[in-house]
């Protein structure tokens, strides 16, 4: 299964594979459930605080802390946060 984007993973769990093809267990596939299914019923503050925080975890794989902080700033939003750095910069 060819996994790329980011509705890839989500595919692959609704299908009930991994990335190499093996089935994932069931008892790992129920508590993912479990878990997204309470996530989906939680209270959001904002979708701009939300979009931050994807980028910031996601650009983390892809940017290096100088240049994702100041893409932050351009972009409007509020720099790497001292949390951030340390968790995904240490």
């Amino acid at each position: 299964m060819a996994i790329a984007g980011p509705d890839g993973v989500d595919a692959a769990i609704q299908a009930g594979v991994d990335l190499d093809g093996t089935p994932i267990p069931e008892s790992m596939l129920a508590l993912y459930q479990e878990v997204m299914d309470l996530e989906s019923k939680r209270a959001r503050s904002g979708v701009l605080k939300s979009m931050r925080n994807r980028v910031v975890k996601t650009g983390a794989k892809h940017f290096d802390q100088e240049s994702l902080n100041t893409r932050l700033i351009e972009a409007g939003w509020d720099g790497l946060k001292d949390k951030e750095i340390a968790f995904f910069f240490s």
